[in-house]
C-alpha cells in the first residue's frame, strides 16, 4: 500500500503521518491495509500542486494507492486579496491532483470546508444542501470540490471545520497563548460552528478511504458552539488564569465575510462507516492532555 499526502507539513498532514506510523489514533485502531504502509509526505515546497506537469510526474512515479489532499491556502482574509493564489491551490491544485488519481487509478481524499456554504440558518447543513460561499476561500474550495468530482471518479470529499490539532497553528493554540499574556481576552458569540479535533478527522478520513463509499462527507466534531464558547472552554480546561468576554463580529470587522452559522451535519458518515467524532467538549480536553505531554 502505497499513500501519497499532500500538505504534509500542515496540522492535519502532520497528524495523519503520524497515526499511520503508530497504526492507532484515540478513537481505535485504523484499518489493517494501511498498516505498514509506505507513505510519501509533500509539502508545497516540495509539491505545487498548481503545476500540473509537476503533479503528474510526483504522482506518476509513486503510483499511490491513495492520495490525501490536505494542500491548501486558508489564509481566508488573504484570498479575498490574493484571488489568484486562493484559486491556483484550492482548485486547480485540486483539479490537477483529481487528473492523476484517475490517470493511475487511486483513490483521492480532498479535504474541503463549511466555508462552501452561506453560512447562514440555524440547522446543520447536510452534505445535499445547497452550496453558496460567501466568501473566495470558500468559492475556491467549492471549485476544488467541482474539479474533483468532474475530473476523478473515486474520490471522497471531506468537509471539516474548526480544526485544531497537535502541530501547526490553530485557535486552540491562539487562544492559550494569548489567555496566558494578556490574561483578558475578547472572542466573537455571533459565529456558531463546530470544533474538530484532528484525531478525529484523520480516523474516519482512513476509514472512508479503506472503502468504495466514494462521495462527500461532513466530518465535525460533534455539538456547536460558539467561538466565545470555545474560547471559554479552551481557558478552563488549560487551567490559565483569564477572563473571555464576548463581543459582536460588527466589533471586529475583517476582510473576508465570516459565517455567522457554519455547523454541519454529518449524515453520511452515520449512513457508512459510522460517525464516531466525539463531542467537542470530549475531544477538547483529550486534546488538553495530549498537548501537556509534548
Amino acid at each position: 500500500m502505497k499513500i501519497l499526502i499532500t500538505g504534509a507539513k500542515g496540522q492535519l498532514g502532520t497528524q495523519l503521518t503520524e497515526i499511520l506510523k503508530a497504526g492507532t489514533t484515540e478513537l481505535g485502531a485504523i484499518p489493517e491495509s494501511f498498516i505498514y504502509a509506505d507513505v510519501f509526505g509533500y509539502s508545497s515546497k516540495d509539491l505545487d500542486v498548481s503545476d500540473l506537469s509537476a503533479v503528474r510526474a510526483v504522482v506518476a512515479g509513486i503510483k499511490p494507492d491513495l492520495i490525501i489532499n490536505s494542500a491548501a491556502y486558508t489564509n481566508v482574509d488573504g484570498c479575498e486579496t490574493d484571488r489568484d493564489r486562493a484559486f491556483r491551490v484550492n482548485a486547480l491544485g485540486a483539479r490537477n491532483l483529481a487528473i492523476a488519481a484517475e490517470e493511475t487509478d487511486a483513490r483521492l481524499v480532498h479535504i474541503s470546508t463549511d466555508y462552501v456554504f452561506s453560512g447562514t440558518g440555524s440547522e446543520p447543513f447536510a452534505e445535499y444542501d445547497l452550496t453558496d460561499p460567501q466568501s473566495i476561500y470558500g468559492k475556491s474550495k467549492l471549485a476544488g470540490e467541482e474539479n474533483v468530482k468532474t475530473f476523478c471518479s473515486r474520490h471522497f470529499i471531506v468537509r471539516t471545520s474548526w480544526l485544531y490539532g497537535l502541530y501547526g497553528g490553530n485557535f486552540v493554540k491562539t487562544i492559550m497563548k494569548a489567555g496566558k499574556e494578556r490574561g483578558a481576552l475578547q472572542v466573537v458569540n455571533d459565529q456558531k460552528g463546530n470544533p474538530t479535533n484532528v484525531e478525529d478527522l484523520c480516523y474516519h478520513i482512513l476509514r472512508l478511504a479503506d472503502t468504495e463509499e466514494y462521495g462527500v462527507y461532513h466530518c465535525t466534531g460533534s455539538g456547536e458552539c460558539s467561538w466565545y464558547d470555545f474560547a471559554k472552554l479552551i481557558i478552563e480546561y488549560a487551567g490559565i488564569d483569564a477572563t473571555v468576554a464576548p463581543v459582536t463580529t460588527d466589533q471586529f470587522p475583517r476582510p473576508a465575510r465570516r459565517p455567522s452559522y457554519s455547523s454541519l451535519d454529518n449524515m453520511m458518515l452515520r449512513v457508512t462507516v459510522g460517525d464516531h467524532m466525539r463531542p467537542w467538549q470530549d475531544a477538547l480536553r483529550s486534546f488538553m492532555t495530549a498537548f501537556e505531554k509534548m
